[in-house]
């Protein structure tokens, strides 16, 4: 099978496309100059390519233009600009290019560091193209954080990107993933992130756009992506901005009524902060990536699985490559200053008290602690009864070792570990392993534990291999 080429630079592939007579179209970039097409005409034949650039700064020009946006960043505006482009390139060039053109529009908007003040730098990309003479175009659009500190530095990373997406479009439209894994060719991992990715249109008809967002990941172009109840991907920047923030982590195999109990719970004690208005808190299921692996290859079926069950459940899910606690902190306090609250099973404490977990820091579990609590953050612990048990482990009786037995007593004594209350502790006995255990051979007692409309979905889908024989 053919391999995607990684040794070419960035100058390499615009050259290629500029010396392939039938690609040929327009590059238009709002925002961080016009680095793109700099590229293409850095490297020379750029008229084999190029039909078109252009920058429409002032918003009275870029509205004239492409029509009246709300906010110029954003997707709404990206569409407009591929629509009115590709539909000019098109119109105007049909008729005296050569019969096999494939054409296609690449825009950008996005706005970059300011000389006035350190802001957000973020923007949406994308390219609508013709993958083969005369096809209705396919589009992919990504949203993009730029991290670099320097204006100049954002928009060379930016011109990195288009020309990684125009390469890899007319390269490698028959293997997405490869799409989106040489977006990162050239590009330190610190220097631009891409956090939401959709291809749609001819060719990609059958691409999971969950899958490819997933992707994005494993791919180091983003350390999370977040999914809707409707399995759409959402900008983390729009979600949580200046939203309280309530998150359980887990492995939701398949979600069961522990975790529901244990969300509702949680929430519920949540909103008594003064700083929290029940009605804009986001919360959401968290998944770590090496909870999706199997072997070295990430298991899309399961995947899927679980973010549908989770779905039935109405929640927004976060999948992440955030191992430890404090570091999923620091990636919500990017969005929002309101209160963050984690709520964990006290099951989890044999994880969150083991020192080896902590390896490699160089102040180990106090540092650990120290990051996950600095401000306005709370872990809110979820008792458990061992089945066959009538007593129940909690915060209050939770064993750990002994040496940080003092240190376990201080985070209580300061409220950052806070216990609550189940809403339903019927619930407590349940194990996701032997529930899981269970519906692999088929219909049984495991149901009486997990959430009725995600046992009908189990059921009818056979998910995460359960038996109907």
């Amino acid at each position: 099978m053919r391999k995607r080429d990684t040794q070419l630079t960035t100058d390499q592939k615009a050259l290629s496309i500029n010396l392939d007579k039938l690609k040929y179209g327009s590059i238009v970039e709002i925002g961080a100059g016009q680095e793109v097409a700099r590229r293409f005409f850095s490297v020379g034949a750029a008229a084999g390519t190029i039909a078109k650039t252009m920058s429409a700064y002032d918003m009275a020009v870029s509205d004239d233009i492409y029509g009246h946006a709300d906010r110029y960043v954003s997707r709404s505006r990206l569409l407009q600009m591929l629509d009115k482009e590709f539909s000019l390139v098109v119109q105007r060039l049909t008729d005296v290019r050569p019969k096999n053109t494939t054409f296609f529009a690449y825009a950008a908007t996005v706005t970059a560091r300011s000389f006035k003040q350190k802001n957000e730098c973020h923007g949406w990309v994308g390219m609508r193209v013709q993958l083969h003479p005369g096809a209705e175009p396919s589009d992919v659009i990504m949203h993009v954080r730029m991290l670099d500190n320097d204006n100049a530095l954002q928009s060379e990373a930016l011109g990195i990107l288009g020309v990684n997406l125009i390469h890899g479009l007319f390269n490698y439209f028959q293997h997405p993933e490869w799409v989106v894994e040489s977006l990162a060719d050239g590009l330190e991992p610190e220097r631009i992130e891409v956090d939401v990715i959709h291809f749609s249109g001819p060719y990609f008809e059958e691409v999971e756009n969950r899958l490819m967002n997933l992707h994005l990941i494993s791919s180091w172009l983003t350390r999370a992506v977040i999914f809707n109840p409707n399995g759409e991907v959402v900008v983390p920047g729009e979600l949580f901005y200046r939203k309280p923030v309530m998150v359980m982590r887990g492995t939701f195999k398949p979600v069961n009524s522990v975790n529901v109990d244990m969300m509702c719970a949680g929430q519920r004690q949540f909103a008594q902060l003064e700083a929290v208005d029940e009605k804009d808190v986001v919360s959401l299921a968290e998944i770590t990536m090496n909870s999706l692996v199997t072997g070295d290859n990430i298991d899309g079926a399961d995947f899927l699985a679980r973010i549908d069950l989770l779905a039935s459940q109405g929640y927004t899910v976060m999948i992440s490559d955030y191992l430890r606690f404090f570091r999923l902190r620091a990636y919500l306090r990017r969005y929002t200053q309101k209160p963050i609250g984690i709520v964990l099973s006290v099951r989890d404490f044999a994880v969150l008290f083991d020192e080896r977990y902590y390896e490699g820091m160089e102040g180990g579990i106090l540092e650990a602690f120290g990051k996950l609590f600095p401000d306005n953050t709370h872990v809110y612990v979820y008792p458990s009864r061992p089945r066959g048990t009538d007593s129940q482990v909690t915060l209050d009786n939770v064993e750990v070792p002994e040496n940080l037995r003092f240190l376990l007593a201080h985070l209580k004594e300061n409220r950052k570990l806070l216990p609550i209350k189940p809403l339903d502790d019927s619930k407590l006995h349940i194990d996701a392993a032997d529930v899981l255990a269970g519906l692999k051979r088929g219909r049984g007692e495991w149901e009486a534990d997990v959430p009725e409309n995600a046992v009908k979905l189990i059921m009818d889908e056979r998910l995460l291999g359960f038996d109907t024989e």
